[in-house]
């Protein structure tokens, strides 16, 4: 799904594109994509593999996301975020507490949202925010998950983490905990900018160098469905998410 904003002589614009595909193992489509271009906003959740009602879960927070209201104000539009959030978070707690089994519904999520010149992101997991500027590329977000914690302690090198066996080990997500909170951050973008959000379906498979390899060419709609297809040809044991976004 493609789109774009109204266009202004003076400010920013952006054009987007989104994809998400169960992929070649899995036999549901635990991940859920929203693409809403015209309020700038975009969202990847990615149902918690291996737990009950993942897809619930995903489909939860993109649900919530789409009746959000463009803000007056960057500080409304985020607190209504994180409200929204904190909400599904607390549903998804009381719907794993009423079950006769101990289960952990829950999913990780990113988000970016436009606002003027400004690109504000939330995150918690290990679904990611890429950024490519002057051809160089950025990882945005920081991964909640077992393997970042062992590289920030310097137990491993950031090579190694991308083979570790406790690769897929995440320290936060909605639905996991009471006690929950987004990370968010904000920077000013510049014309010229794309930036990439994805599910770790993405990143199980193609490794940073990659990534900016494949981000410096195509429109957004053909950046997307090749990070999509390269996934295919990989195996694809997950399911996989992207949405490519370029600044104008």
């Amino acid at each position: 799904m493609s789109a774009q904003n109204p266009t202004s002589e003076k400010s920013l614009s952006w054009s987007s594109h989104a994809i998400t595909n169960v992929g070649k193992v899995r036999k549901h489509n635990e991940d859920s994509v929203l693409a809403r271009p015209e309020i700038g906003l975009w969202v990847v959740a990615d149902g918690m593999g291996g737990h009950a009602k993942g897809d619930v879960a995903s489909q939860m927070i993109v649900e919530s996301m789409k009746k959000i209201h463009e803000g007056t104000t960057l500080a409304k539009f985020i607190d209504d975020i994180e409200d929204r959030i904190n909400d599904v978070n607390q549903k998804l707690v009381d719907i794993a507490r009423e079950s006769k089994k101990r289960i952990t519904i829950g999913s990780t999520v990113v988000m970016m949202h436009t606002y003027d010149k400004y690109c504000v992101y939330l995150w918690a997991g290990d679904s990611r925010l890429y950024r490519l500027r002057d051809n160089k590329l950025s990882l945005v977000t920081t991964d909640h998950s077992q393997v970042e914690q062992y590289v920030e302690q310097g137990l491993i090198s950031r090579a190694e983490a991308e083979v570790h066996p406790h690769g897929n080990m995440i320290t936060r997500a909605v639905g996991a905990t009471e006690e929950f909170f987004l990370d968010m951050d904000i920077q000013e973008m510049k014309r010229g900018d794309r930036y990439m959000l994805c599910s770790d379906g993405l990143t199980k498979h193609t490794n940073d160098s990659e990534i900016e390899d494949f981000m410096r060419s195509g429109n957004t709609e053909e950046c997307c469905q090749y990070f999509i297809d390269v996934t295919l040809e990989r195996g694809a044991g997950d399911n996989v998410t992207c949405i490519v976004i370029d600044i104008e």
